[in-house]
């Protein structure tokens, strides 16, 4: 029992070169509380308390775990629970959630052919995309779907990884939203496309509204 615990060694032993600090250092946080090692800064790595501790404060440190008895296991279970529970208060508190109402989403999508209904792509997974773009005035600004039939035997669907942020937001929110095989059109409004600047490299002017057809054709 803790309460029974002997010393090891007498103020002689102590005060002795032949006794290395580590020695005391391992048998005050072997026997001692936690509370009781914090207290007198003996918490953490042996090597580490060795380099800062003076010998003169682990004696006192040693005579005072005998005459106090705050052996390991004595603090009480209430007082640790407490600390607990305030570190994941603090937690809590440092880390607040912030809730930012965005309104509805920023895109509409009519369904051309119906998906399977069952598989749906999940935030991070890899899915392959047929698509074109065009402006509102009908203008194709890009697309991946050839009609050659050449073309099309070495043409890949577009594939990426859905909702991190690869491609631009309608997208992310409207593919998470088909199944396998769905193919839809989705009228993006600019917020969610290029938004102010535009995509000039692709034609794409300011503040355009973007109109694509994107069937989805593997999800992994």
């Amino acid at each position: 029992m803790a309460a029974e615990l002997t010393r090891e060694w007498s103020d002689e032993q102590l005060k002795s070169d032949d006794l290395a600090k580590k020695d005391i250092i391992k048998f005050l946080q072997d026997h001692g509380a936690d509370s009781f090692l914090a207290e007198h800064k003996l918490m953490g790595n042996i090597k580490n308390v060795s380099k800062t501790a003076k010998k003169e404060q682990l004696i006192a440190a040693y005579s005072n775990l005998f005459e106090s008895k705050r052996f390991k296991g004595t603090d009480p279970l209430e007082k640790v629970t407490e600390q607990v529970k305030a570190v994941k208060i603090e937690e809590k508190e440092s880390k607040p959630e912030e809730v930012v109402d965005e309104g509805p989403p920023k895109y509409t999508k009519y369904v051309l052919k119906k998906g399977d209904k069952e598989n749906f792509p999940k935030k991070g997974e890899a899915v392959g995309c047929w698509y074109v773009g065009t402006l509102e005035d009908g203008t194709v600004f890009d697309s991946n779907v050839t009609t050659s039939a050449k073309k099309k035997k070495q043409s890949r669907p577009f594939s990426f990884k859905v909702g991190l942020g690869r491609v631009i937001r309608g997208w992310d929110e409207a593919v998470l939203t088909m199944s396998k095989g769905e193919k839809a059109r989705l009228e993006i409004q600019s917020e969610w496309a290029y938004g102010r600047k535009g995509l000039p490299d692709a034609k794409i002017p300011p503040n355009a509204n973007l109109i694509f057809e994107v069937e989805l054709v593997s999800i992994d």
